[in-house]
């Protein structure tokens, strides 16, 4: 049977503040292995990006240890990427309002990225064990609407996203069966000129934390 109401939350900021792990991973290397080093790791990793629509950090690290395989840090870069604190990226209130979403409805984890990395992030950040391991890690969430309803069947969804790009697509499929629920966190949530070019969220918040308000839970329920 469905369930009355399903909150499909996404993680890089939204729930982790993802921009601060680049700038971190930036640090490490440009440290360790220099600026030059840095920037073309970078280019590798935004390469990949544009190729297959997510982040794939350790795909860039093959190719980036191939180009000098005789240098030990780039061996290394990814137990660096692999072993990343993340729970200390936790954005405030992350946790405490999984913990209230689920008293209120089925609460799913809805990330993209890669088949390693990402669940990897998800369990050492402690998100996963929040949600009691429900998760869907697809490349384009607003492109996989049928196995979503597949696999959380909901007579009502409320997506909380940080892309108002993913919002804009979602509510465009799902109509009034879904509230769109935009924080302004990160590099996207921030920017004028991509706020400007979708239409508004049916709730735009400055931080994840005010959804614990409790005026602003009664109305993701609806």
């Amino acid at each position: 049977m469905p369930d009355d109401l399903v909150f499909l939350v996404d993680v890089d900021n939204t729930l982790l503040d993802n921009d601060r792990f680049q700038d971190h991973l930036k640090a490490h290397i440009a440290d360790r292995m220099g600026e030059a080093a840095r920037d073309r790791y970078w280019a590798l990793q935004d390469h990949l990006f544009h190729t297959l629509g997510y982040r794939d950090y350790l795909g860039a690290c093959q190719t980036f240890r191939l180009e000098a395989p005789s240098d030990p840090e780039r061996l290394w870069l990814a137990a660096y990427i692999l072993d990343f604190p993340f729970e200390t990226l936790l954005y405030p209130g992350a946790t405490d309002l999984l913990a209230r979403l689920r008293d209120l409805g089925r609460t799913v984890l809805l990330t993209d990225g890669d088949a390693v990395f990402q669940p990897n992030k998800l369990r050492r950040s402690g998100l996963l064990e929040a949600v009691d391991g429900e998760l869907m890690l697809p490349v384009h969430k607003e492109q996989e609407l049928p196995e979503i309803e597949r696999r959380f069947p909901a007579h009502r969804y409320v997506l909380i996203d940080d892309k108002l790009r993913i919002l804009s697509a979602v509510k465009a499929g799902w109509s009034d069966r879904v509230y769109t629920v935009f924080p302004r966190q990160g590099q996207f949530g921030r920017d004028p000129a991509v706020v400007a070019a979708h239409p508004a969220a049916d709730l735009t918040v400055e931080t994840i934390a005010d959804l614990l308000d409790p005026g602003l839970l009664a109305a993701m329920q609806g």
